[in-house]
This record gives structure tokens, C-alpha cells and sequence, in this order.
């Protein structure tokens, strides 16, 4: 059995979340899962390509100071929707011998959210998102969303039977015990929802334990995932998508659109 998962186990009880997985199916919601057909046909199909960068690890912030981000180029997310402004929106992403870290950062003029919880449906107001495919043939892939607000939502996620489910990990709430460390840096005048703002940014790590129900972790130098990194801003009113794979259509769940980042 993987060493992994026994991790996991041991520090979060493990949900069966299908509400969840019924709110993704719904073609309104940005993470939306469109194509019934999708699994037959997932291949890397990458048309840029990620190197990740191997650091020690570190203090996370929110707001990305420290030194080791040297080590990552900042990559642009494209807004793939007409209607609201054009945020710039970019990420950069890093890996230890422990966790993978990833950093995000971009402009914005409101808080446009909900008072959610952690895991609820915050991807109903303004997110950032990563998707993590170590195994474009295998139907199992991670899904992590936070926003504004500090607050998120875990999935790890997989198709059978032209049925998606998900599974949520639920953890005590001491933040020295969540597996997952985040910080959340906000430049405006009113940190709550509906704030002015000017800009955010989140910082998150994830340990290889919270990703032991996937194949091919932890990666070593040379291993090759696929991979997507998004945002959605909901201030025009309507949904507004940003992805680094700009091809995505209609659903950040298109795993036959997602790109390919290789380990340094």
C-alpha cells in the first residue's frame, strides 16, 4: 500500500463528496466537467511546457518573498472570457523534497465572494485553482481552489463509469495540524466580501502526503506531469475565466487541454 496514502489517512478522514461532484457536472460553474467522453481520450497535449524548479523549503507569506521564488519565472494565465476587465493574473511553482509550492498572484477591484467556509462551493466567487495530473491515462487528478479570504477547497478527483467523483479530505481545524499550509496577501482598503481591492495573491504548499491517493508522487528530477493553473473573477457579474492552457473551451475539467510540467 502506498506510504502516502497511509500518511494521509492518518492526519485527515477522507469524505465521499458527491453534492460536490453533482455542483462540477453543472455547465454553469467554470469547474464543470462537459464531455462524457473525455477519459477515453486524455494524452499530453501540452503547447508550453513548465520546468519546475527544485528548492529548499521554506516560510510561505502570501507574498512571495522569499528568496527561493528566485528560482521560478513568472507564467501568465490568458482570460479566456469577453465581458469584465482584463486582470493581469500570473503563477509560478516550485518543488522540495517534502511538498510542491505554487504562488499566485494578480489584479483585481473587489472582493466578489461569499462568507464560505473551507469546503464549500467557493469557486462560485473569485479563486485561484490548481489542477494536478501526474497521470494523463490514469482518470485520477488534484484539484485545489482558495480565495481572497483565505479559504479553500481540496478534491481529488476521478471518472468511472462516465460518473465523476470526488473526495474531500476534512482535517481538525488548529491550523498547525492541516496538512496544506496557505497564506493570502490582499492590497486594498477593505479585506471582507465586497472589498475594494487592488490586487491578491496566495501562497500555498502542498505536502506529498495530501496527494497520496494519486500515481506518480512524489516526482523525482525528469518526472512529467500534466498540470492547468486558473482564476475565476466574478466582478463584471459574470463568471470570467483565466487558465495557462488557453485552450480550454467551456470547463477547467477539459483534462485533455491541460500542459505538461517537467521536474527539474
Amino acid at each position: 500500500m502506498n506510504i502516502h496514502f497511509l500518511l494521509l489517512i492518518l492526519q485527515c478522514t477522507m469524505v465521499f463528496n458527491t453534492s460536490i461532484s453533482q455542483k462540477l457536472a453543472d455547465p454553469s460553474k467554470g469547474n464543470s466537467q462537459k464531455n462524457s467522453g473525455l477519459f477515453s481520450r486524455i494524452k499530453s497535449n501540452s503547447i508550453n511546457s513548465l520546468t519546475v524548479f527544485r528548492c529548499k523549503d521554506f516560510t510561505i507569506t502570501g507574498r512571495g518573498n522569499d528568496p527561493e521564488w528566485d528560482k521560478a519565472n513568472w507564467t501568465n494565465l490568458a482570460k479566456l472570457d469577453t465581458g469584465g476587465k482584463n486582470y493581469e493574473s500570473k503563477f509560478k511553482m516550485l518543488y522540495s523534497t517534502t511538498g510542491i509550492y505554487v504562488l499566485f498572484t494578480g489584479e483585481d477591484n473587489k472582493i466578489t465572494t461569499k462568507a464560505y467556509n473551507d469546503f464549500e462551493a467557493i469557486y462560485n466567487g473569485d479563486v485561484f485553482e490548481v489542477f494536478l495530473h501526474p497521470v494523463p491515462k490514469n482518470a485520477v487528478y488534484f484539484e485545489y481552489e482558495i480565495n481572497q479570504l483565505n479559504k479553500e477547497l481540496i478534491l481529488t478527483l476521478s471518472k468511472t463509469n462516465n460518473q465523476l467523483y470526488s473526495w474531500a479530505p476534512r482535517y481538525p481545524s488548529l491550523e498547525d495540524r492541516k496538512p496544506i499550509k496557505k497564506m493570502v496577501d490582499v492590497i486594498g482598503d477593505e479585506i471582507k466580501v465586497g472589498g475594494s481591492i487592488k490586487e491578491w495573491s496566495a501562497e500555498i504548499f502542498f505536502p506529498y502526503t495530501i496527494l497520496g491517493l494519486l500515481p506518480n508522487v512524489p516526482p523525482i528530477s525528469g518526472t512529467v506531469w500534466n498540470a492547468n493553473f486558473c482564476r475565476l473573477d466574478y466582478d463584471s457579474g459574470n463568471m470570467i475565466k483565466y487558465s495557462w492552457s488557453p485552450t480550454i473551451q467551456k470547463s477547467f475539467h477539459e483534462l485533455d487541454k491541460f500542459q505538461s510540467i517537467k521536474f527539474e
